[in-house]
């Protein structure tokens, strides 16, 4: 390792050359500063150069202490005064900027304690309604306009909505109830004193949202959709007897008094597969009736013709001849002759089988129909089946005094929606 200091190498006391300096001192004539002098004893190595150098280590601690300043100089109080500049700001700023800062500090006290004010209100009022409306859920209640506090002084709000979700209406649940009430007078003593309201004029809406109806009502598995601004499609499958039959039905909305909506239930049918289909009610095309496949198996097939000649109800709703018949099953060409007109086809179509072949099990397992099932319809009359598609409901009346109606019903996308609208309404009193 090279030793930063520079090591003689001639006594000290040797001549130097005549004045001449040498040529590296020229050129690095700034460092001639950065040298400690060097010792007057010239040494043949260049560590024992290095370790008179270096200082003794024992003068660390083998050396006299300095005498310590006394201890009993005078005392001189600390110099405060920084610290006292920064107290003296705020009292140092003019007097309109000291007032803009107290005004805005009570501003804010004011606009908190307002806000606290308005959310104790809101929270009273959907408590109450909860109550007097027997909601399973607290409503939620906006009241507008600001600051709150000087409309409870003069006990009367400008506007405040409401919107209750999942309100029970008979059989069904209406997913959202959302009005809009103006004119809000305030019965109450003050702001934490909140007894109840009368509200002048109140208008909303209500939502009968088909996700609900198809949860509702899906025991049957049937869902909802609209069709126009007052027509809900019904289709799906709907459980008889053991069997899962299609079902499609139309459902027309349309208001019922004040507070209710009805629908009138129509093309109803239940699909029985390729077999038959099942129309509930009385009349000619109503009933259950083979399709055209069943009826042209009938009318090829010699043994379900000869069992549906051999009864002597459906022979007699046919209306073919007595002597006809017992010739058709007496020879195989005269029933092929009687089952080939296309009239026959026609005629089997237009039999109603719960009327003629209730009574005649073998028949209906002859054309693939199970007996079980057709008792299962002979039971879901017209208005039974309507009664598991029906949409009608009433609102919940109202509490206190008032008046509610609907006034108009409208078919959406996502439900039936109906604009109602109110006056006079009281609550918590």
């Amino acid at each position: 390792m090279r030793s930063p200091h520079r090591i003689a190498t001639r006594p000290s006391d040797a001549p130097l050359d005549d004045g001449t300096v040498h040529d590296h001192r020229t050129v690095h004539d700034d460092r001639t500063n950065d040298t400690a002098e060097l010792p007057a004893t010239a040494y043949s190595n260049p560590y024992d150069e290095l370790g008179a150098l270096a200082p003794n280590p024992l003068e660390e601690f083998l050396h006299e202490e300095k005498d310590e300043p006394a201890a009993d100089a005078p005392w001189t109080p600390p110099n405060h005064r920084r610290g006292s500049r920064r107290r003296t700001r705020f009292a140092g700023l003019p007097l309109a900027a000291k007032a803009v800062v107290a005004v805005l500090v009570a501003t804010a006290f004011l606009a908190l304690g307002d806000r606290w004010a308005l959310l104790y209100a809101e929270h009273e009022a959907a408590d109450k309604l909860k109550d007097q409306m027997k909601l399973s859920a607290a409503p939620e209640v906006d009241i507008e306009g600001f600051p709150f506090l000087t409309q409870v002084f003069d006990k009367r709000v400008d506007k405040v909505k409401v919107t209750v979700p999942d309100v029970a209406a008979d059989r069904i649940s209406l997913a959202k109830v959302s009005a809009t009430a103006t004119d809000v007078r305030i019965d109450g003593d003050g702001p934490t004193s909140f007894k109840g309201a009368h509200i002048g004029e109140m208008n909303g809406e209500v939502l009968l949202s088909f996700d609900d109806l198809n949860r509702e009502l899906g025991a049957s598995q049937v869902t909802f959709t609209g069709k126009g601004h007052d027509q809900v499609l019904a289709r799906g499958t709907l459980p008889v007897a053991g069997h899962d039959l299609k079902v499609r039905a139309d459902a027309r909305i349309q208001r019922n008094g004040d507070r209710g909506i009805s629908t009138d239930i129509g093309g109803m049918r239940l699909q029985l597969g390729d077999l038959a289909t099942y129309r509930p009610g009385t009349r000619e095309k109503e009933g259950l009736h083979l399709s055209r496949s069943s009826a042209d198996r009938v009318s090829k097939e010699t043994s379900k013709a000869k069992a549906l000649l051999s009864v002597p109800a459906i022979v007699q709703r046919l209306g073919v001849p007595d002597s006809v018949v017992r010739g058709a099953l007496e020879s195989d060409a005269k029933l092929n002759e009687l089952t080939g007109a296309p009239k026959f086809v026609n005629d089997v179509m237009g039999l109603n089988l719960i009327d003629v072949a209730m009574g005649h099990p073998e028949l209906l397992k002859k054309l693939g129909l199970d007996p079980a099932l057709l008792d299962g319809l002979a039971k879901l009359t017209r208005p039974v089946l309507a009664d598991r598609l029906t949409l009608a409901f009433q609102l919940p009346k109202l509490p206190g005094e008032g008046t509610m109606a609907l006034q108009d019903v409208t078919v959406e996308k996502e439900g039936i929606r109906v604009r109602i609208a109110g006056s006079g309404i009281g609550i918590g009193r």
